[in-house]
């Protein structure tokens, strides 16, 4: 449950992001940002911004849940609302999405500093490890039993 937010609007708004489509979407927003910012087109930057925070409600709720995305997108949710877990934390597998945010931060670090090297690693240690994150949290929600 997230703080100060209507519970109707949260399940809409899981709903609508559970749709692959906007999963798989919002996958290269953070390239799209680290390179933005190693251009310094502030344009493109706003633009990012503004398509991550309205892409989950850009899409209708799947028929099923048979795509992986989906599954990973409602494992995410059930992973920090039913089993009252975090999203980060040193403990496997939250760790490795801690290393992927650290290895946002440092792609973000990268492109102001116009490393393109930097960035572009930064960015796929993001990527990865991310998906990888969500790769186990869908195995233990497709095993779930509750």
């Amino acid at each position: 449950m997230i703080a100060g937010v209507p519970a109707q609007f949260e399940d809409k708004f899981w709903a609508r992001h559970s749709n692959p489509w906007s999963g798989w979407t919002r996958v290269p927003s953070g390239a799209i940002i680290v390179y933005s910012i190693y251009r310094r087109n502030w344009r493109l930057f706003a633009a990012a911004l503004v398509w991550t925070a309205i892409n989950p409600f850009l899409f209708s709720p799947p028929d099923t849940e048979d795509a992986w995305m989906t599954r990973a997108i409602l494992a995410e949710r059930w992973w920090v609302r039913e089993r009252t877990n975090r999203t980060v934390g040193l403990g496997y597998p939250n760790v490795c999405n801690t290393a992927g945010a650290l290895g946002f931060i440092y792609a973000l670090y990268a492109a102001w500093r116009q490393s393109p090297t930097g960035a572009s690693l930064g960015v796929v240690a993001s990527i990865s490890l991310k998906l990888w994150w969500l790769r186990v949290l869908v195995r233990q929600y497709d095993q779930r039993t509750d």
